[in-house]
């Protein structure tokens, strides 16, 4: 008979080893959940995401719940890091692992990959030839450039000469848009887009940021285009950079924006007042985006953020020189041409930003950083 307080004991034990100590799908620390099919440790999060696998894996909490003498067994005999071998042997190098903070969509997809279909187990590759294909289509919604209103598009990826095209009709013969994998960049962005599937695309048009925001009711299908672009950013680089290796080129594939928010802002002479707009900090190619909106197509303009060896700096700002301004938590930042005031409406919001900055700052600049700062500098 089962002793469950000698259970649970051991289960706690076994979660404490290295590879245990993290959850099996996003690394969240301290997993406290277990499939008891699959015979590994999950968070409490994706736990709920294998509740809805219930043909291919079933949960407990390792702390609360009954567990019998031959689960127990099963768990010490498998594990995380066997189960990883097993499930994630054939992952493709491009393919996005998510994150404990990354939103549900992608953890959910990378969990039915993984188990329910099983496209990495090496059982079955026709999932992964896709992203090898020449071309790569989906369907999508996107966003009007001028309006709030979604109309469905048709998004072709090509690994023949690295660009993403979209069609706004099944029978279009040219394209609204080719875009360069150059300056490409996707993510996920549920909240912002306001739907569960959200992802946002940047690249760079006539030197200016220009976003198009997409969603498909289909989790699948969205996360397998976001991959697909990886594949297709992947294979750009390879070409662009033929002596570095898949390792050096991954973290370059796509990036989350460091932070995004409201803040205020005044030109250059610091009399003008203050007006609202929507910043976005990407600590990759060190800018600073504005906009009046989130969901604006063009940003406004740029503020390059270089290193503090070269002149960089961010500190509290008084506000007293606010004309018109609403909000009073000021952050100064110093560039070699000239200084840039911000107003943010709370102090914690002042904190996060200035954290943000001084991480981009506190980075040196490379090559493409330098090219970057004169290119902005010339724009002015």
């Amino acid at each position: 008979m089962a002793s469950q307080s000698r259970n649970n004991k051991i289960l706690l034990d076994l979660v404490r080893q290295p590879g245990n100590n993290q959850c099996a799908d996003c690394a969240a620390p301290e997993p406290d959940w277990a499939s008891y099919t699959l015979g590994m440790f999950v968070c409490l999060n994706c736990s709920g995401m294998h509740r809805n696998l219930s043909a291919v894996s079933k949960v407990k909490s390792i702390r609360l719940d009954y567990w019998e003498d031959s689960l127990v067994q099963f768990m010490q005999e498998r594990g995380n890091s066997v189960a990883k071998a097993f499930f994630e042997k054939c992952v493709p190098a491009f393919y996005y692992r998510p994150q404990q903070h990354d939103c549900i969509v992608l953890k959910e997809q990378w969990i039915r990959a993984k188990y329910e279909r099983r496209e990495f187990t090496g059982e079955n590759s026709e999932f992964l030839q896709t992203y090898n294909f020449d071309l790569f289509e989906s369907t999508l919604w996107k966003k009007g450039r001028d309006n709030k209103q979604f109309l469905k598009r048709i998004f072709v990826l090509s690994q023949k000469d690295f660009t993403l095209k979209y069609f706004t009709k099944e029978d279009s013969k040219v394209a609204k848009a080719v875009i360069s994998m150059k300056d490409l960049n996707a993510h996920f962005q549920p909240q912002k887009i306001g739907h569960p599937h959200g992802l946002q695309i940047s690249y760079l048009e006539d030197e200016r940021t220009r976003n198009l925001f997409v969603y498909h009711e289909n989790g699948q299908v969205i996360v397998s285009f976001f991959n697909a672009i990886r594949a297709t950013r992947l294979a750009y680089l390879l070409k662009k950079h033929p002596t570095l290796q898949h390792i050096d080129l991954i973290p370059q594939l796509t990036n989350h924006c460091l932070k995004e928010g409201y803040m205020e802002k005044t030109g250059p002479t610091q009399r003008e007042p203050f007006k609202k707009r929507w910043f976005t900090l990407c600590s990759v190619n060190r800018k600073l985006l504005y906009c009046k909106s989130p969901l604006d197509a063009t940003d406004l303009g740029a503020v390059f953020i270089g290193s503090q060896d070269h002149g960089y700096s961010v500190s509290e700002s008084s506000g007293r020189c606010t004309r018109s301004g609403r909000w009073h938590c000021g952050i100064a930042m110093e560039t070699p041409s000239r200084q840039f005031v911000f107003m943010c409406e709370q102090e914690q919001e002042r904190r996060e930003w200035m954290e943000a900055f001084r991480k981009v700052i506190a980075q040196p600049m490379t090559p493409e950083d330098y090219a970057n700062e004169a290119t902005l500098r010339r724009g002015k």
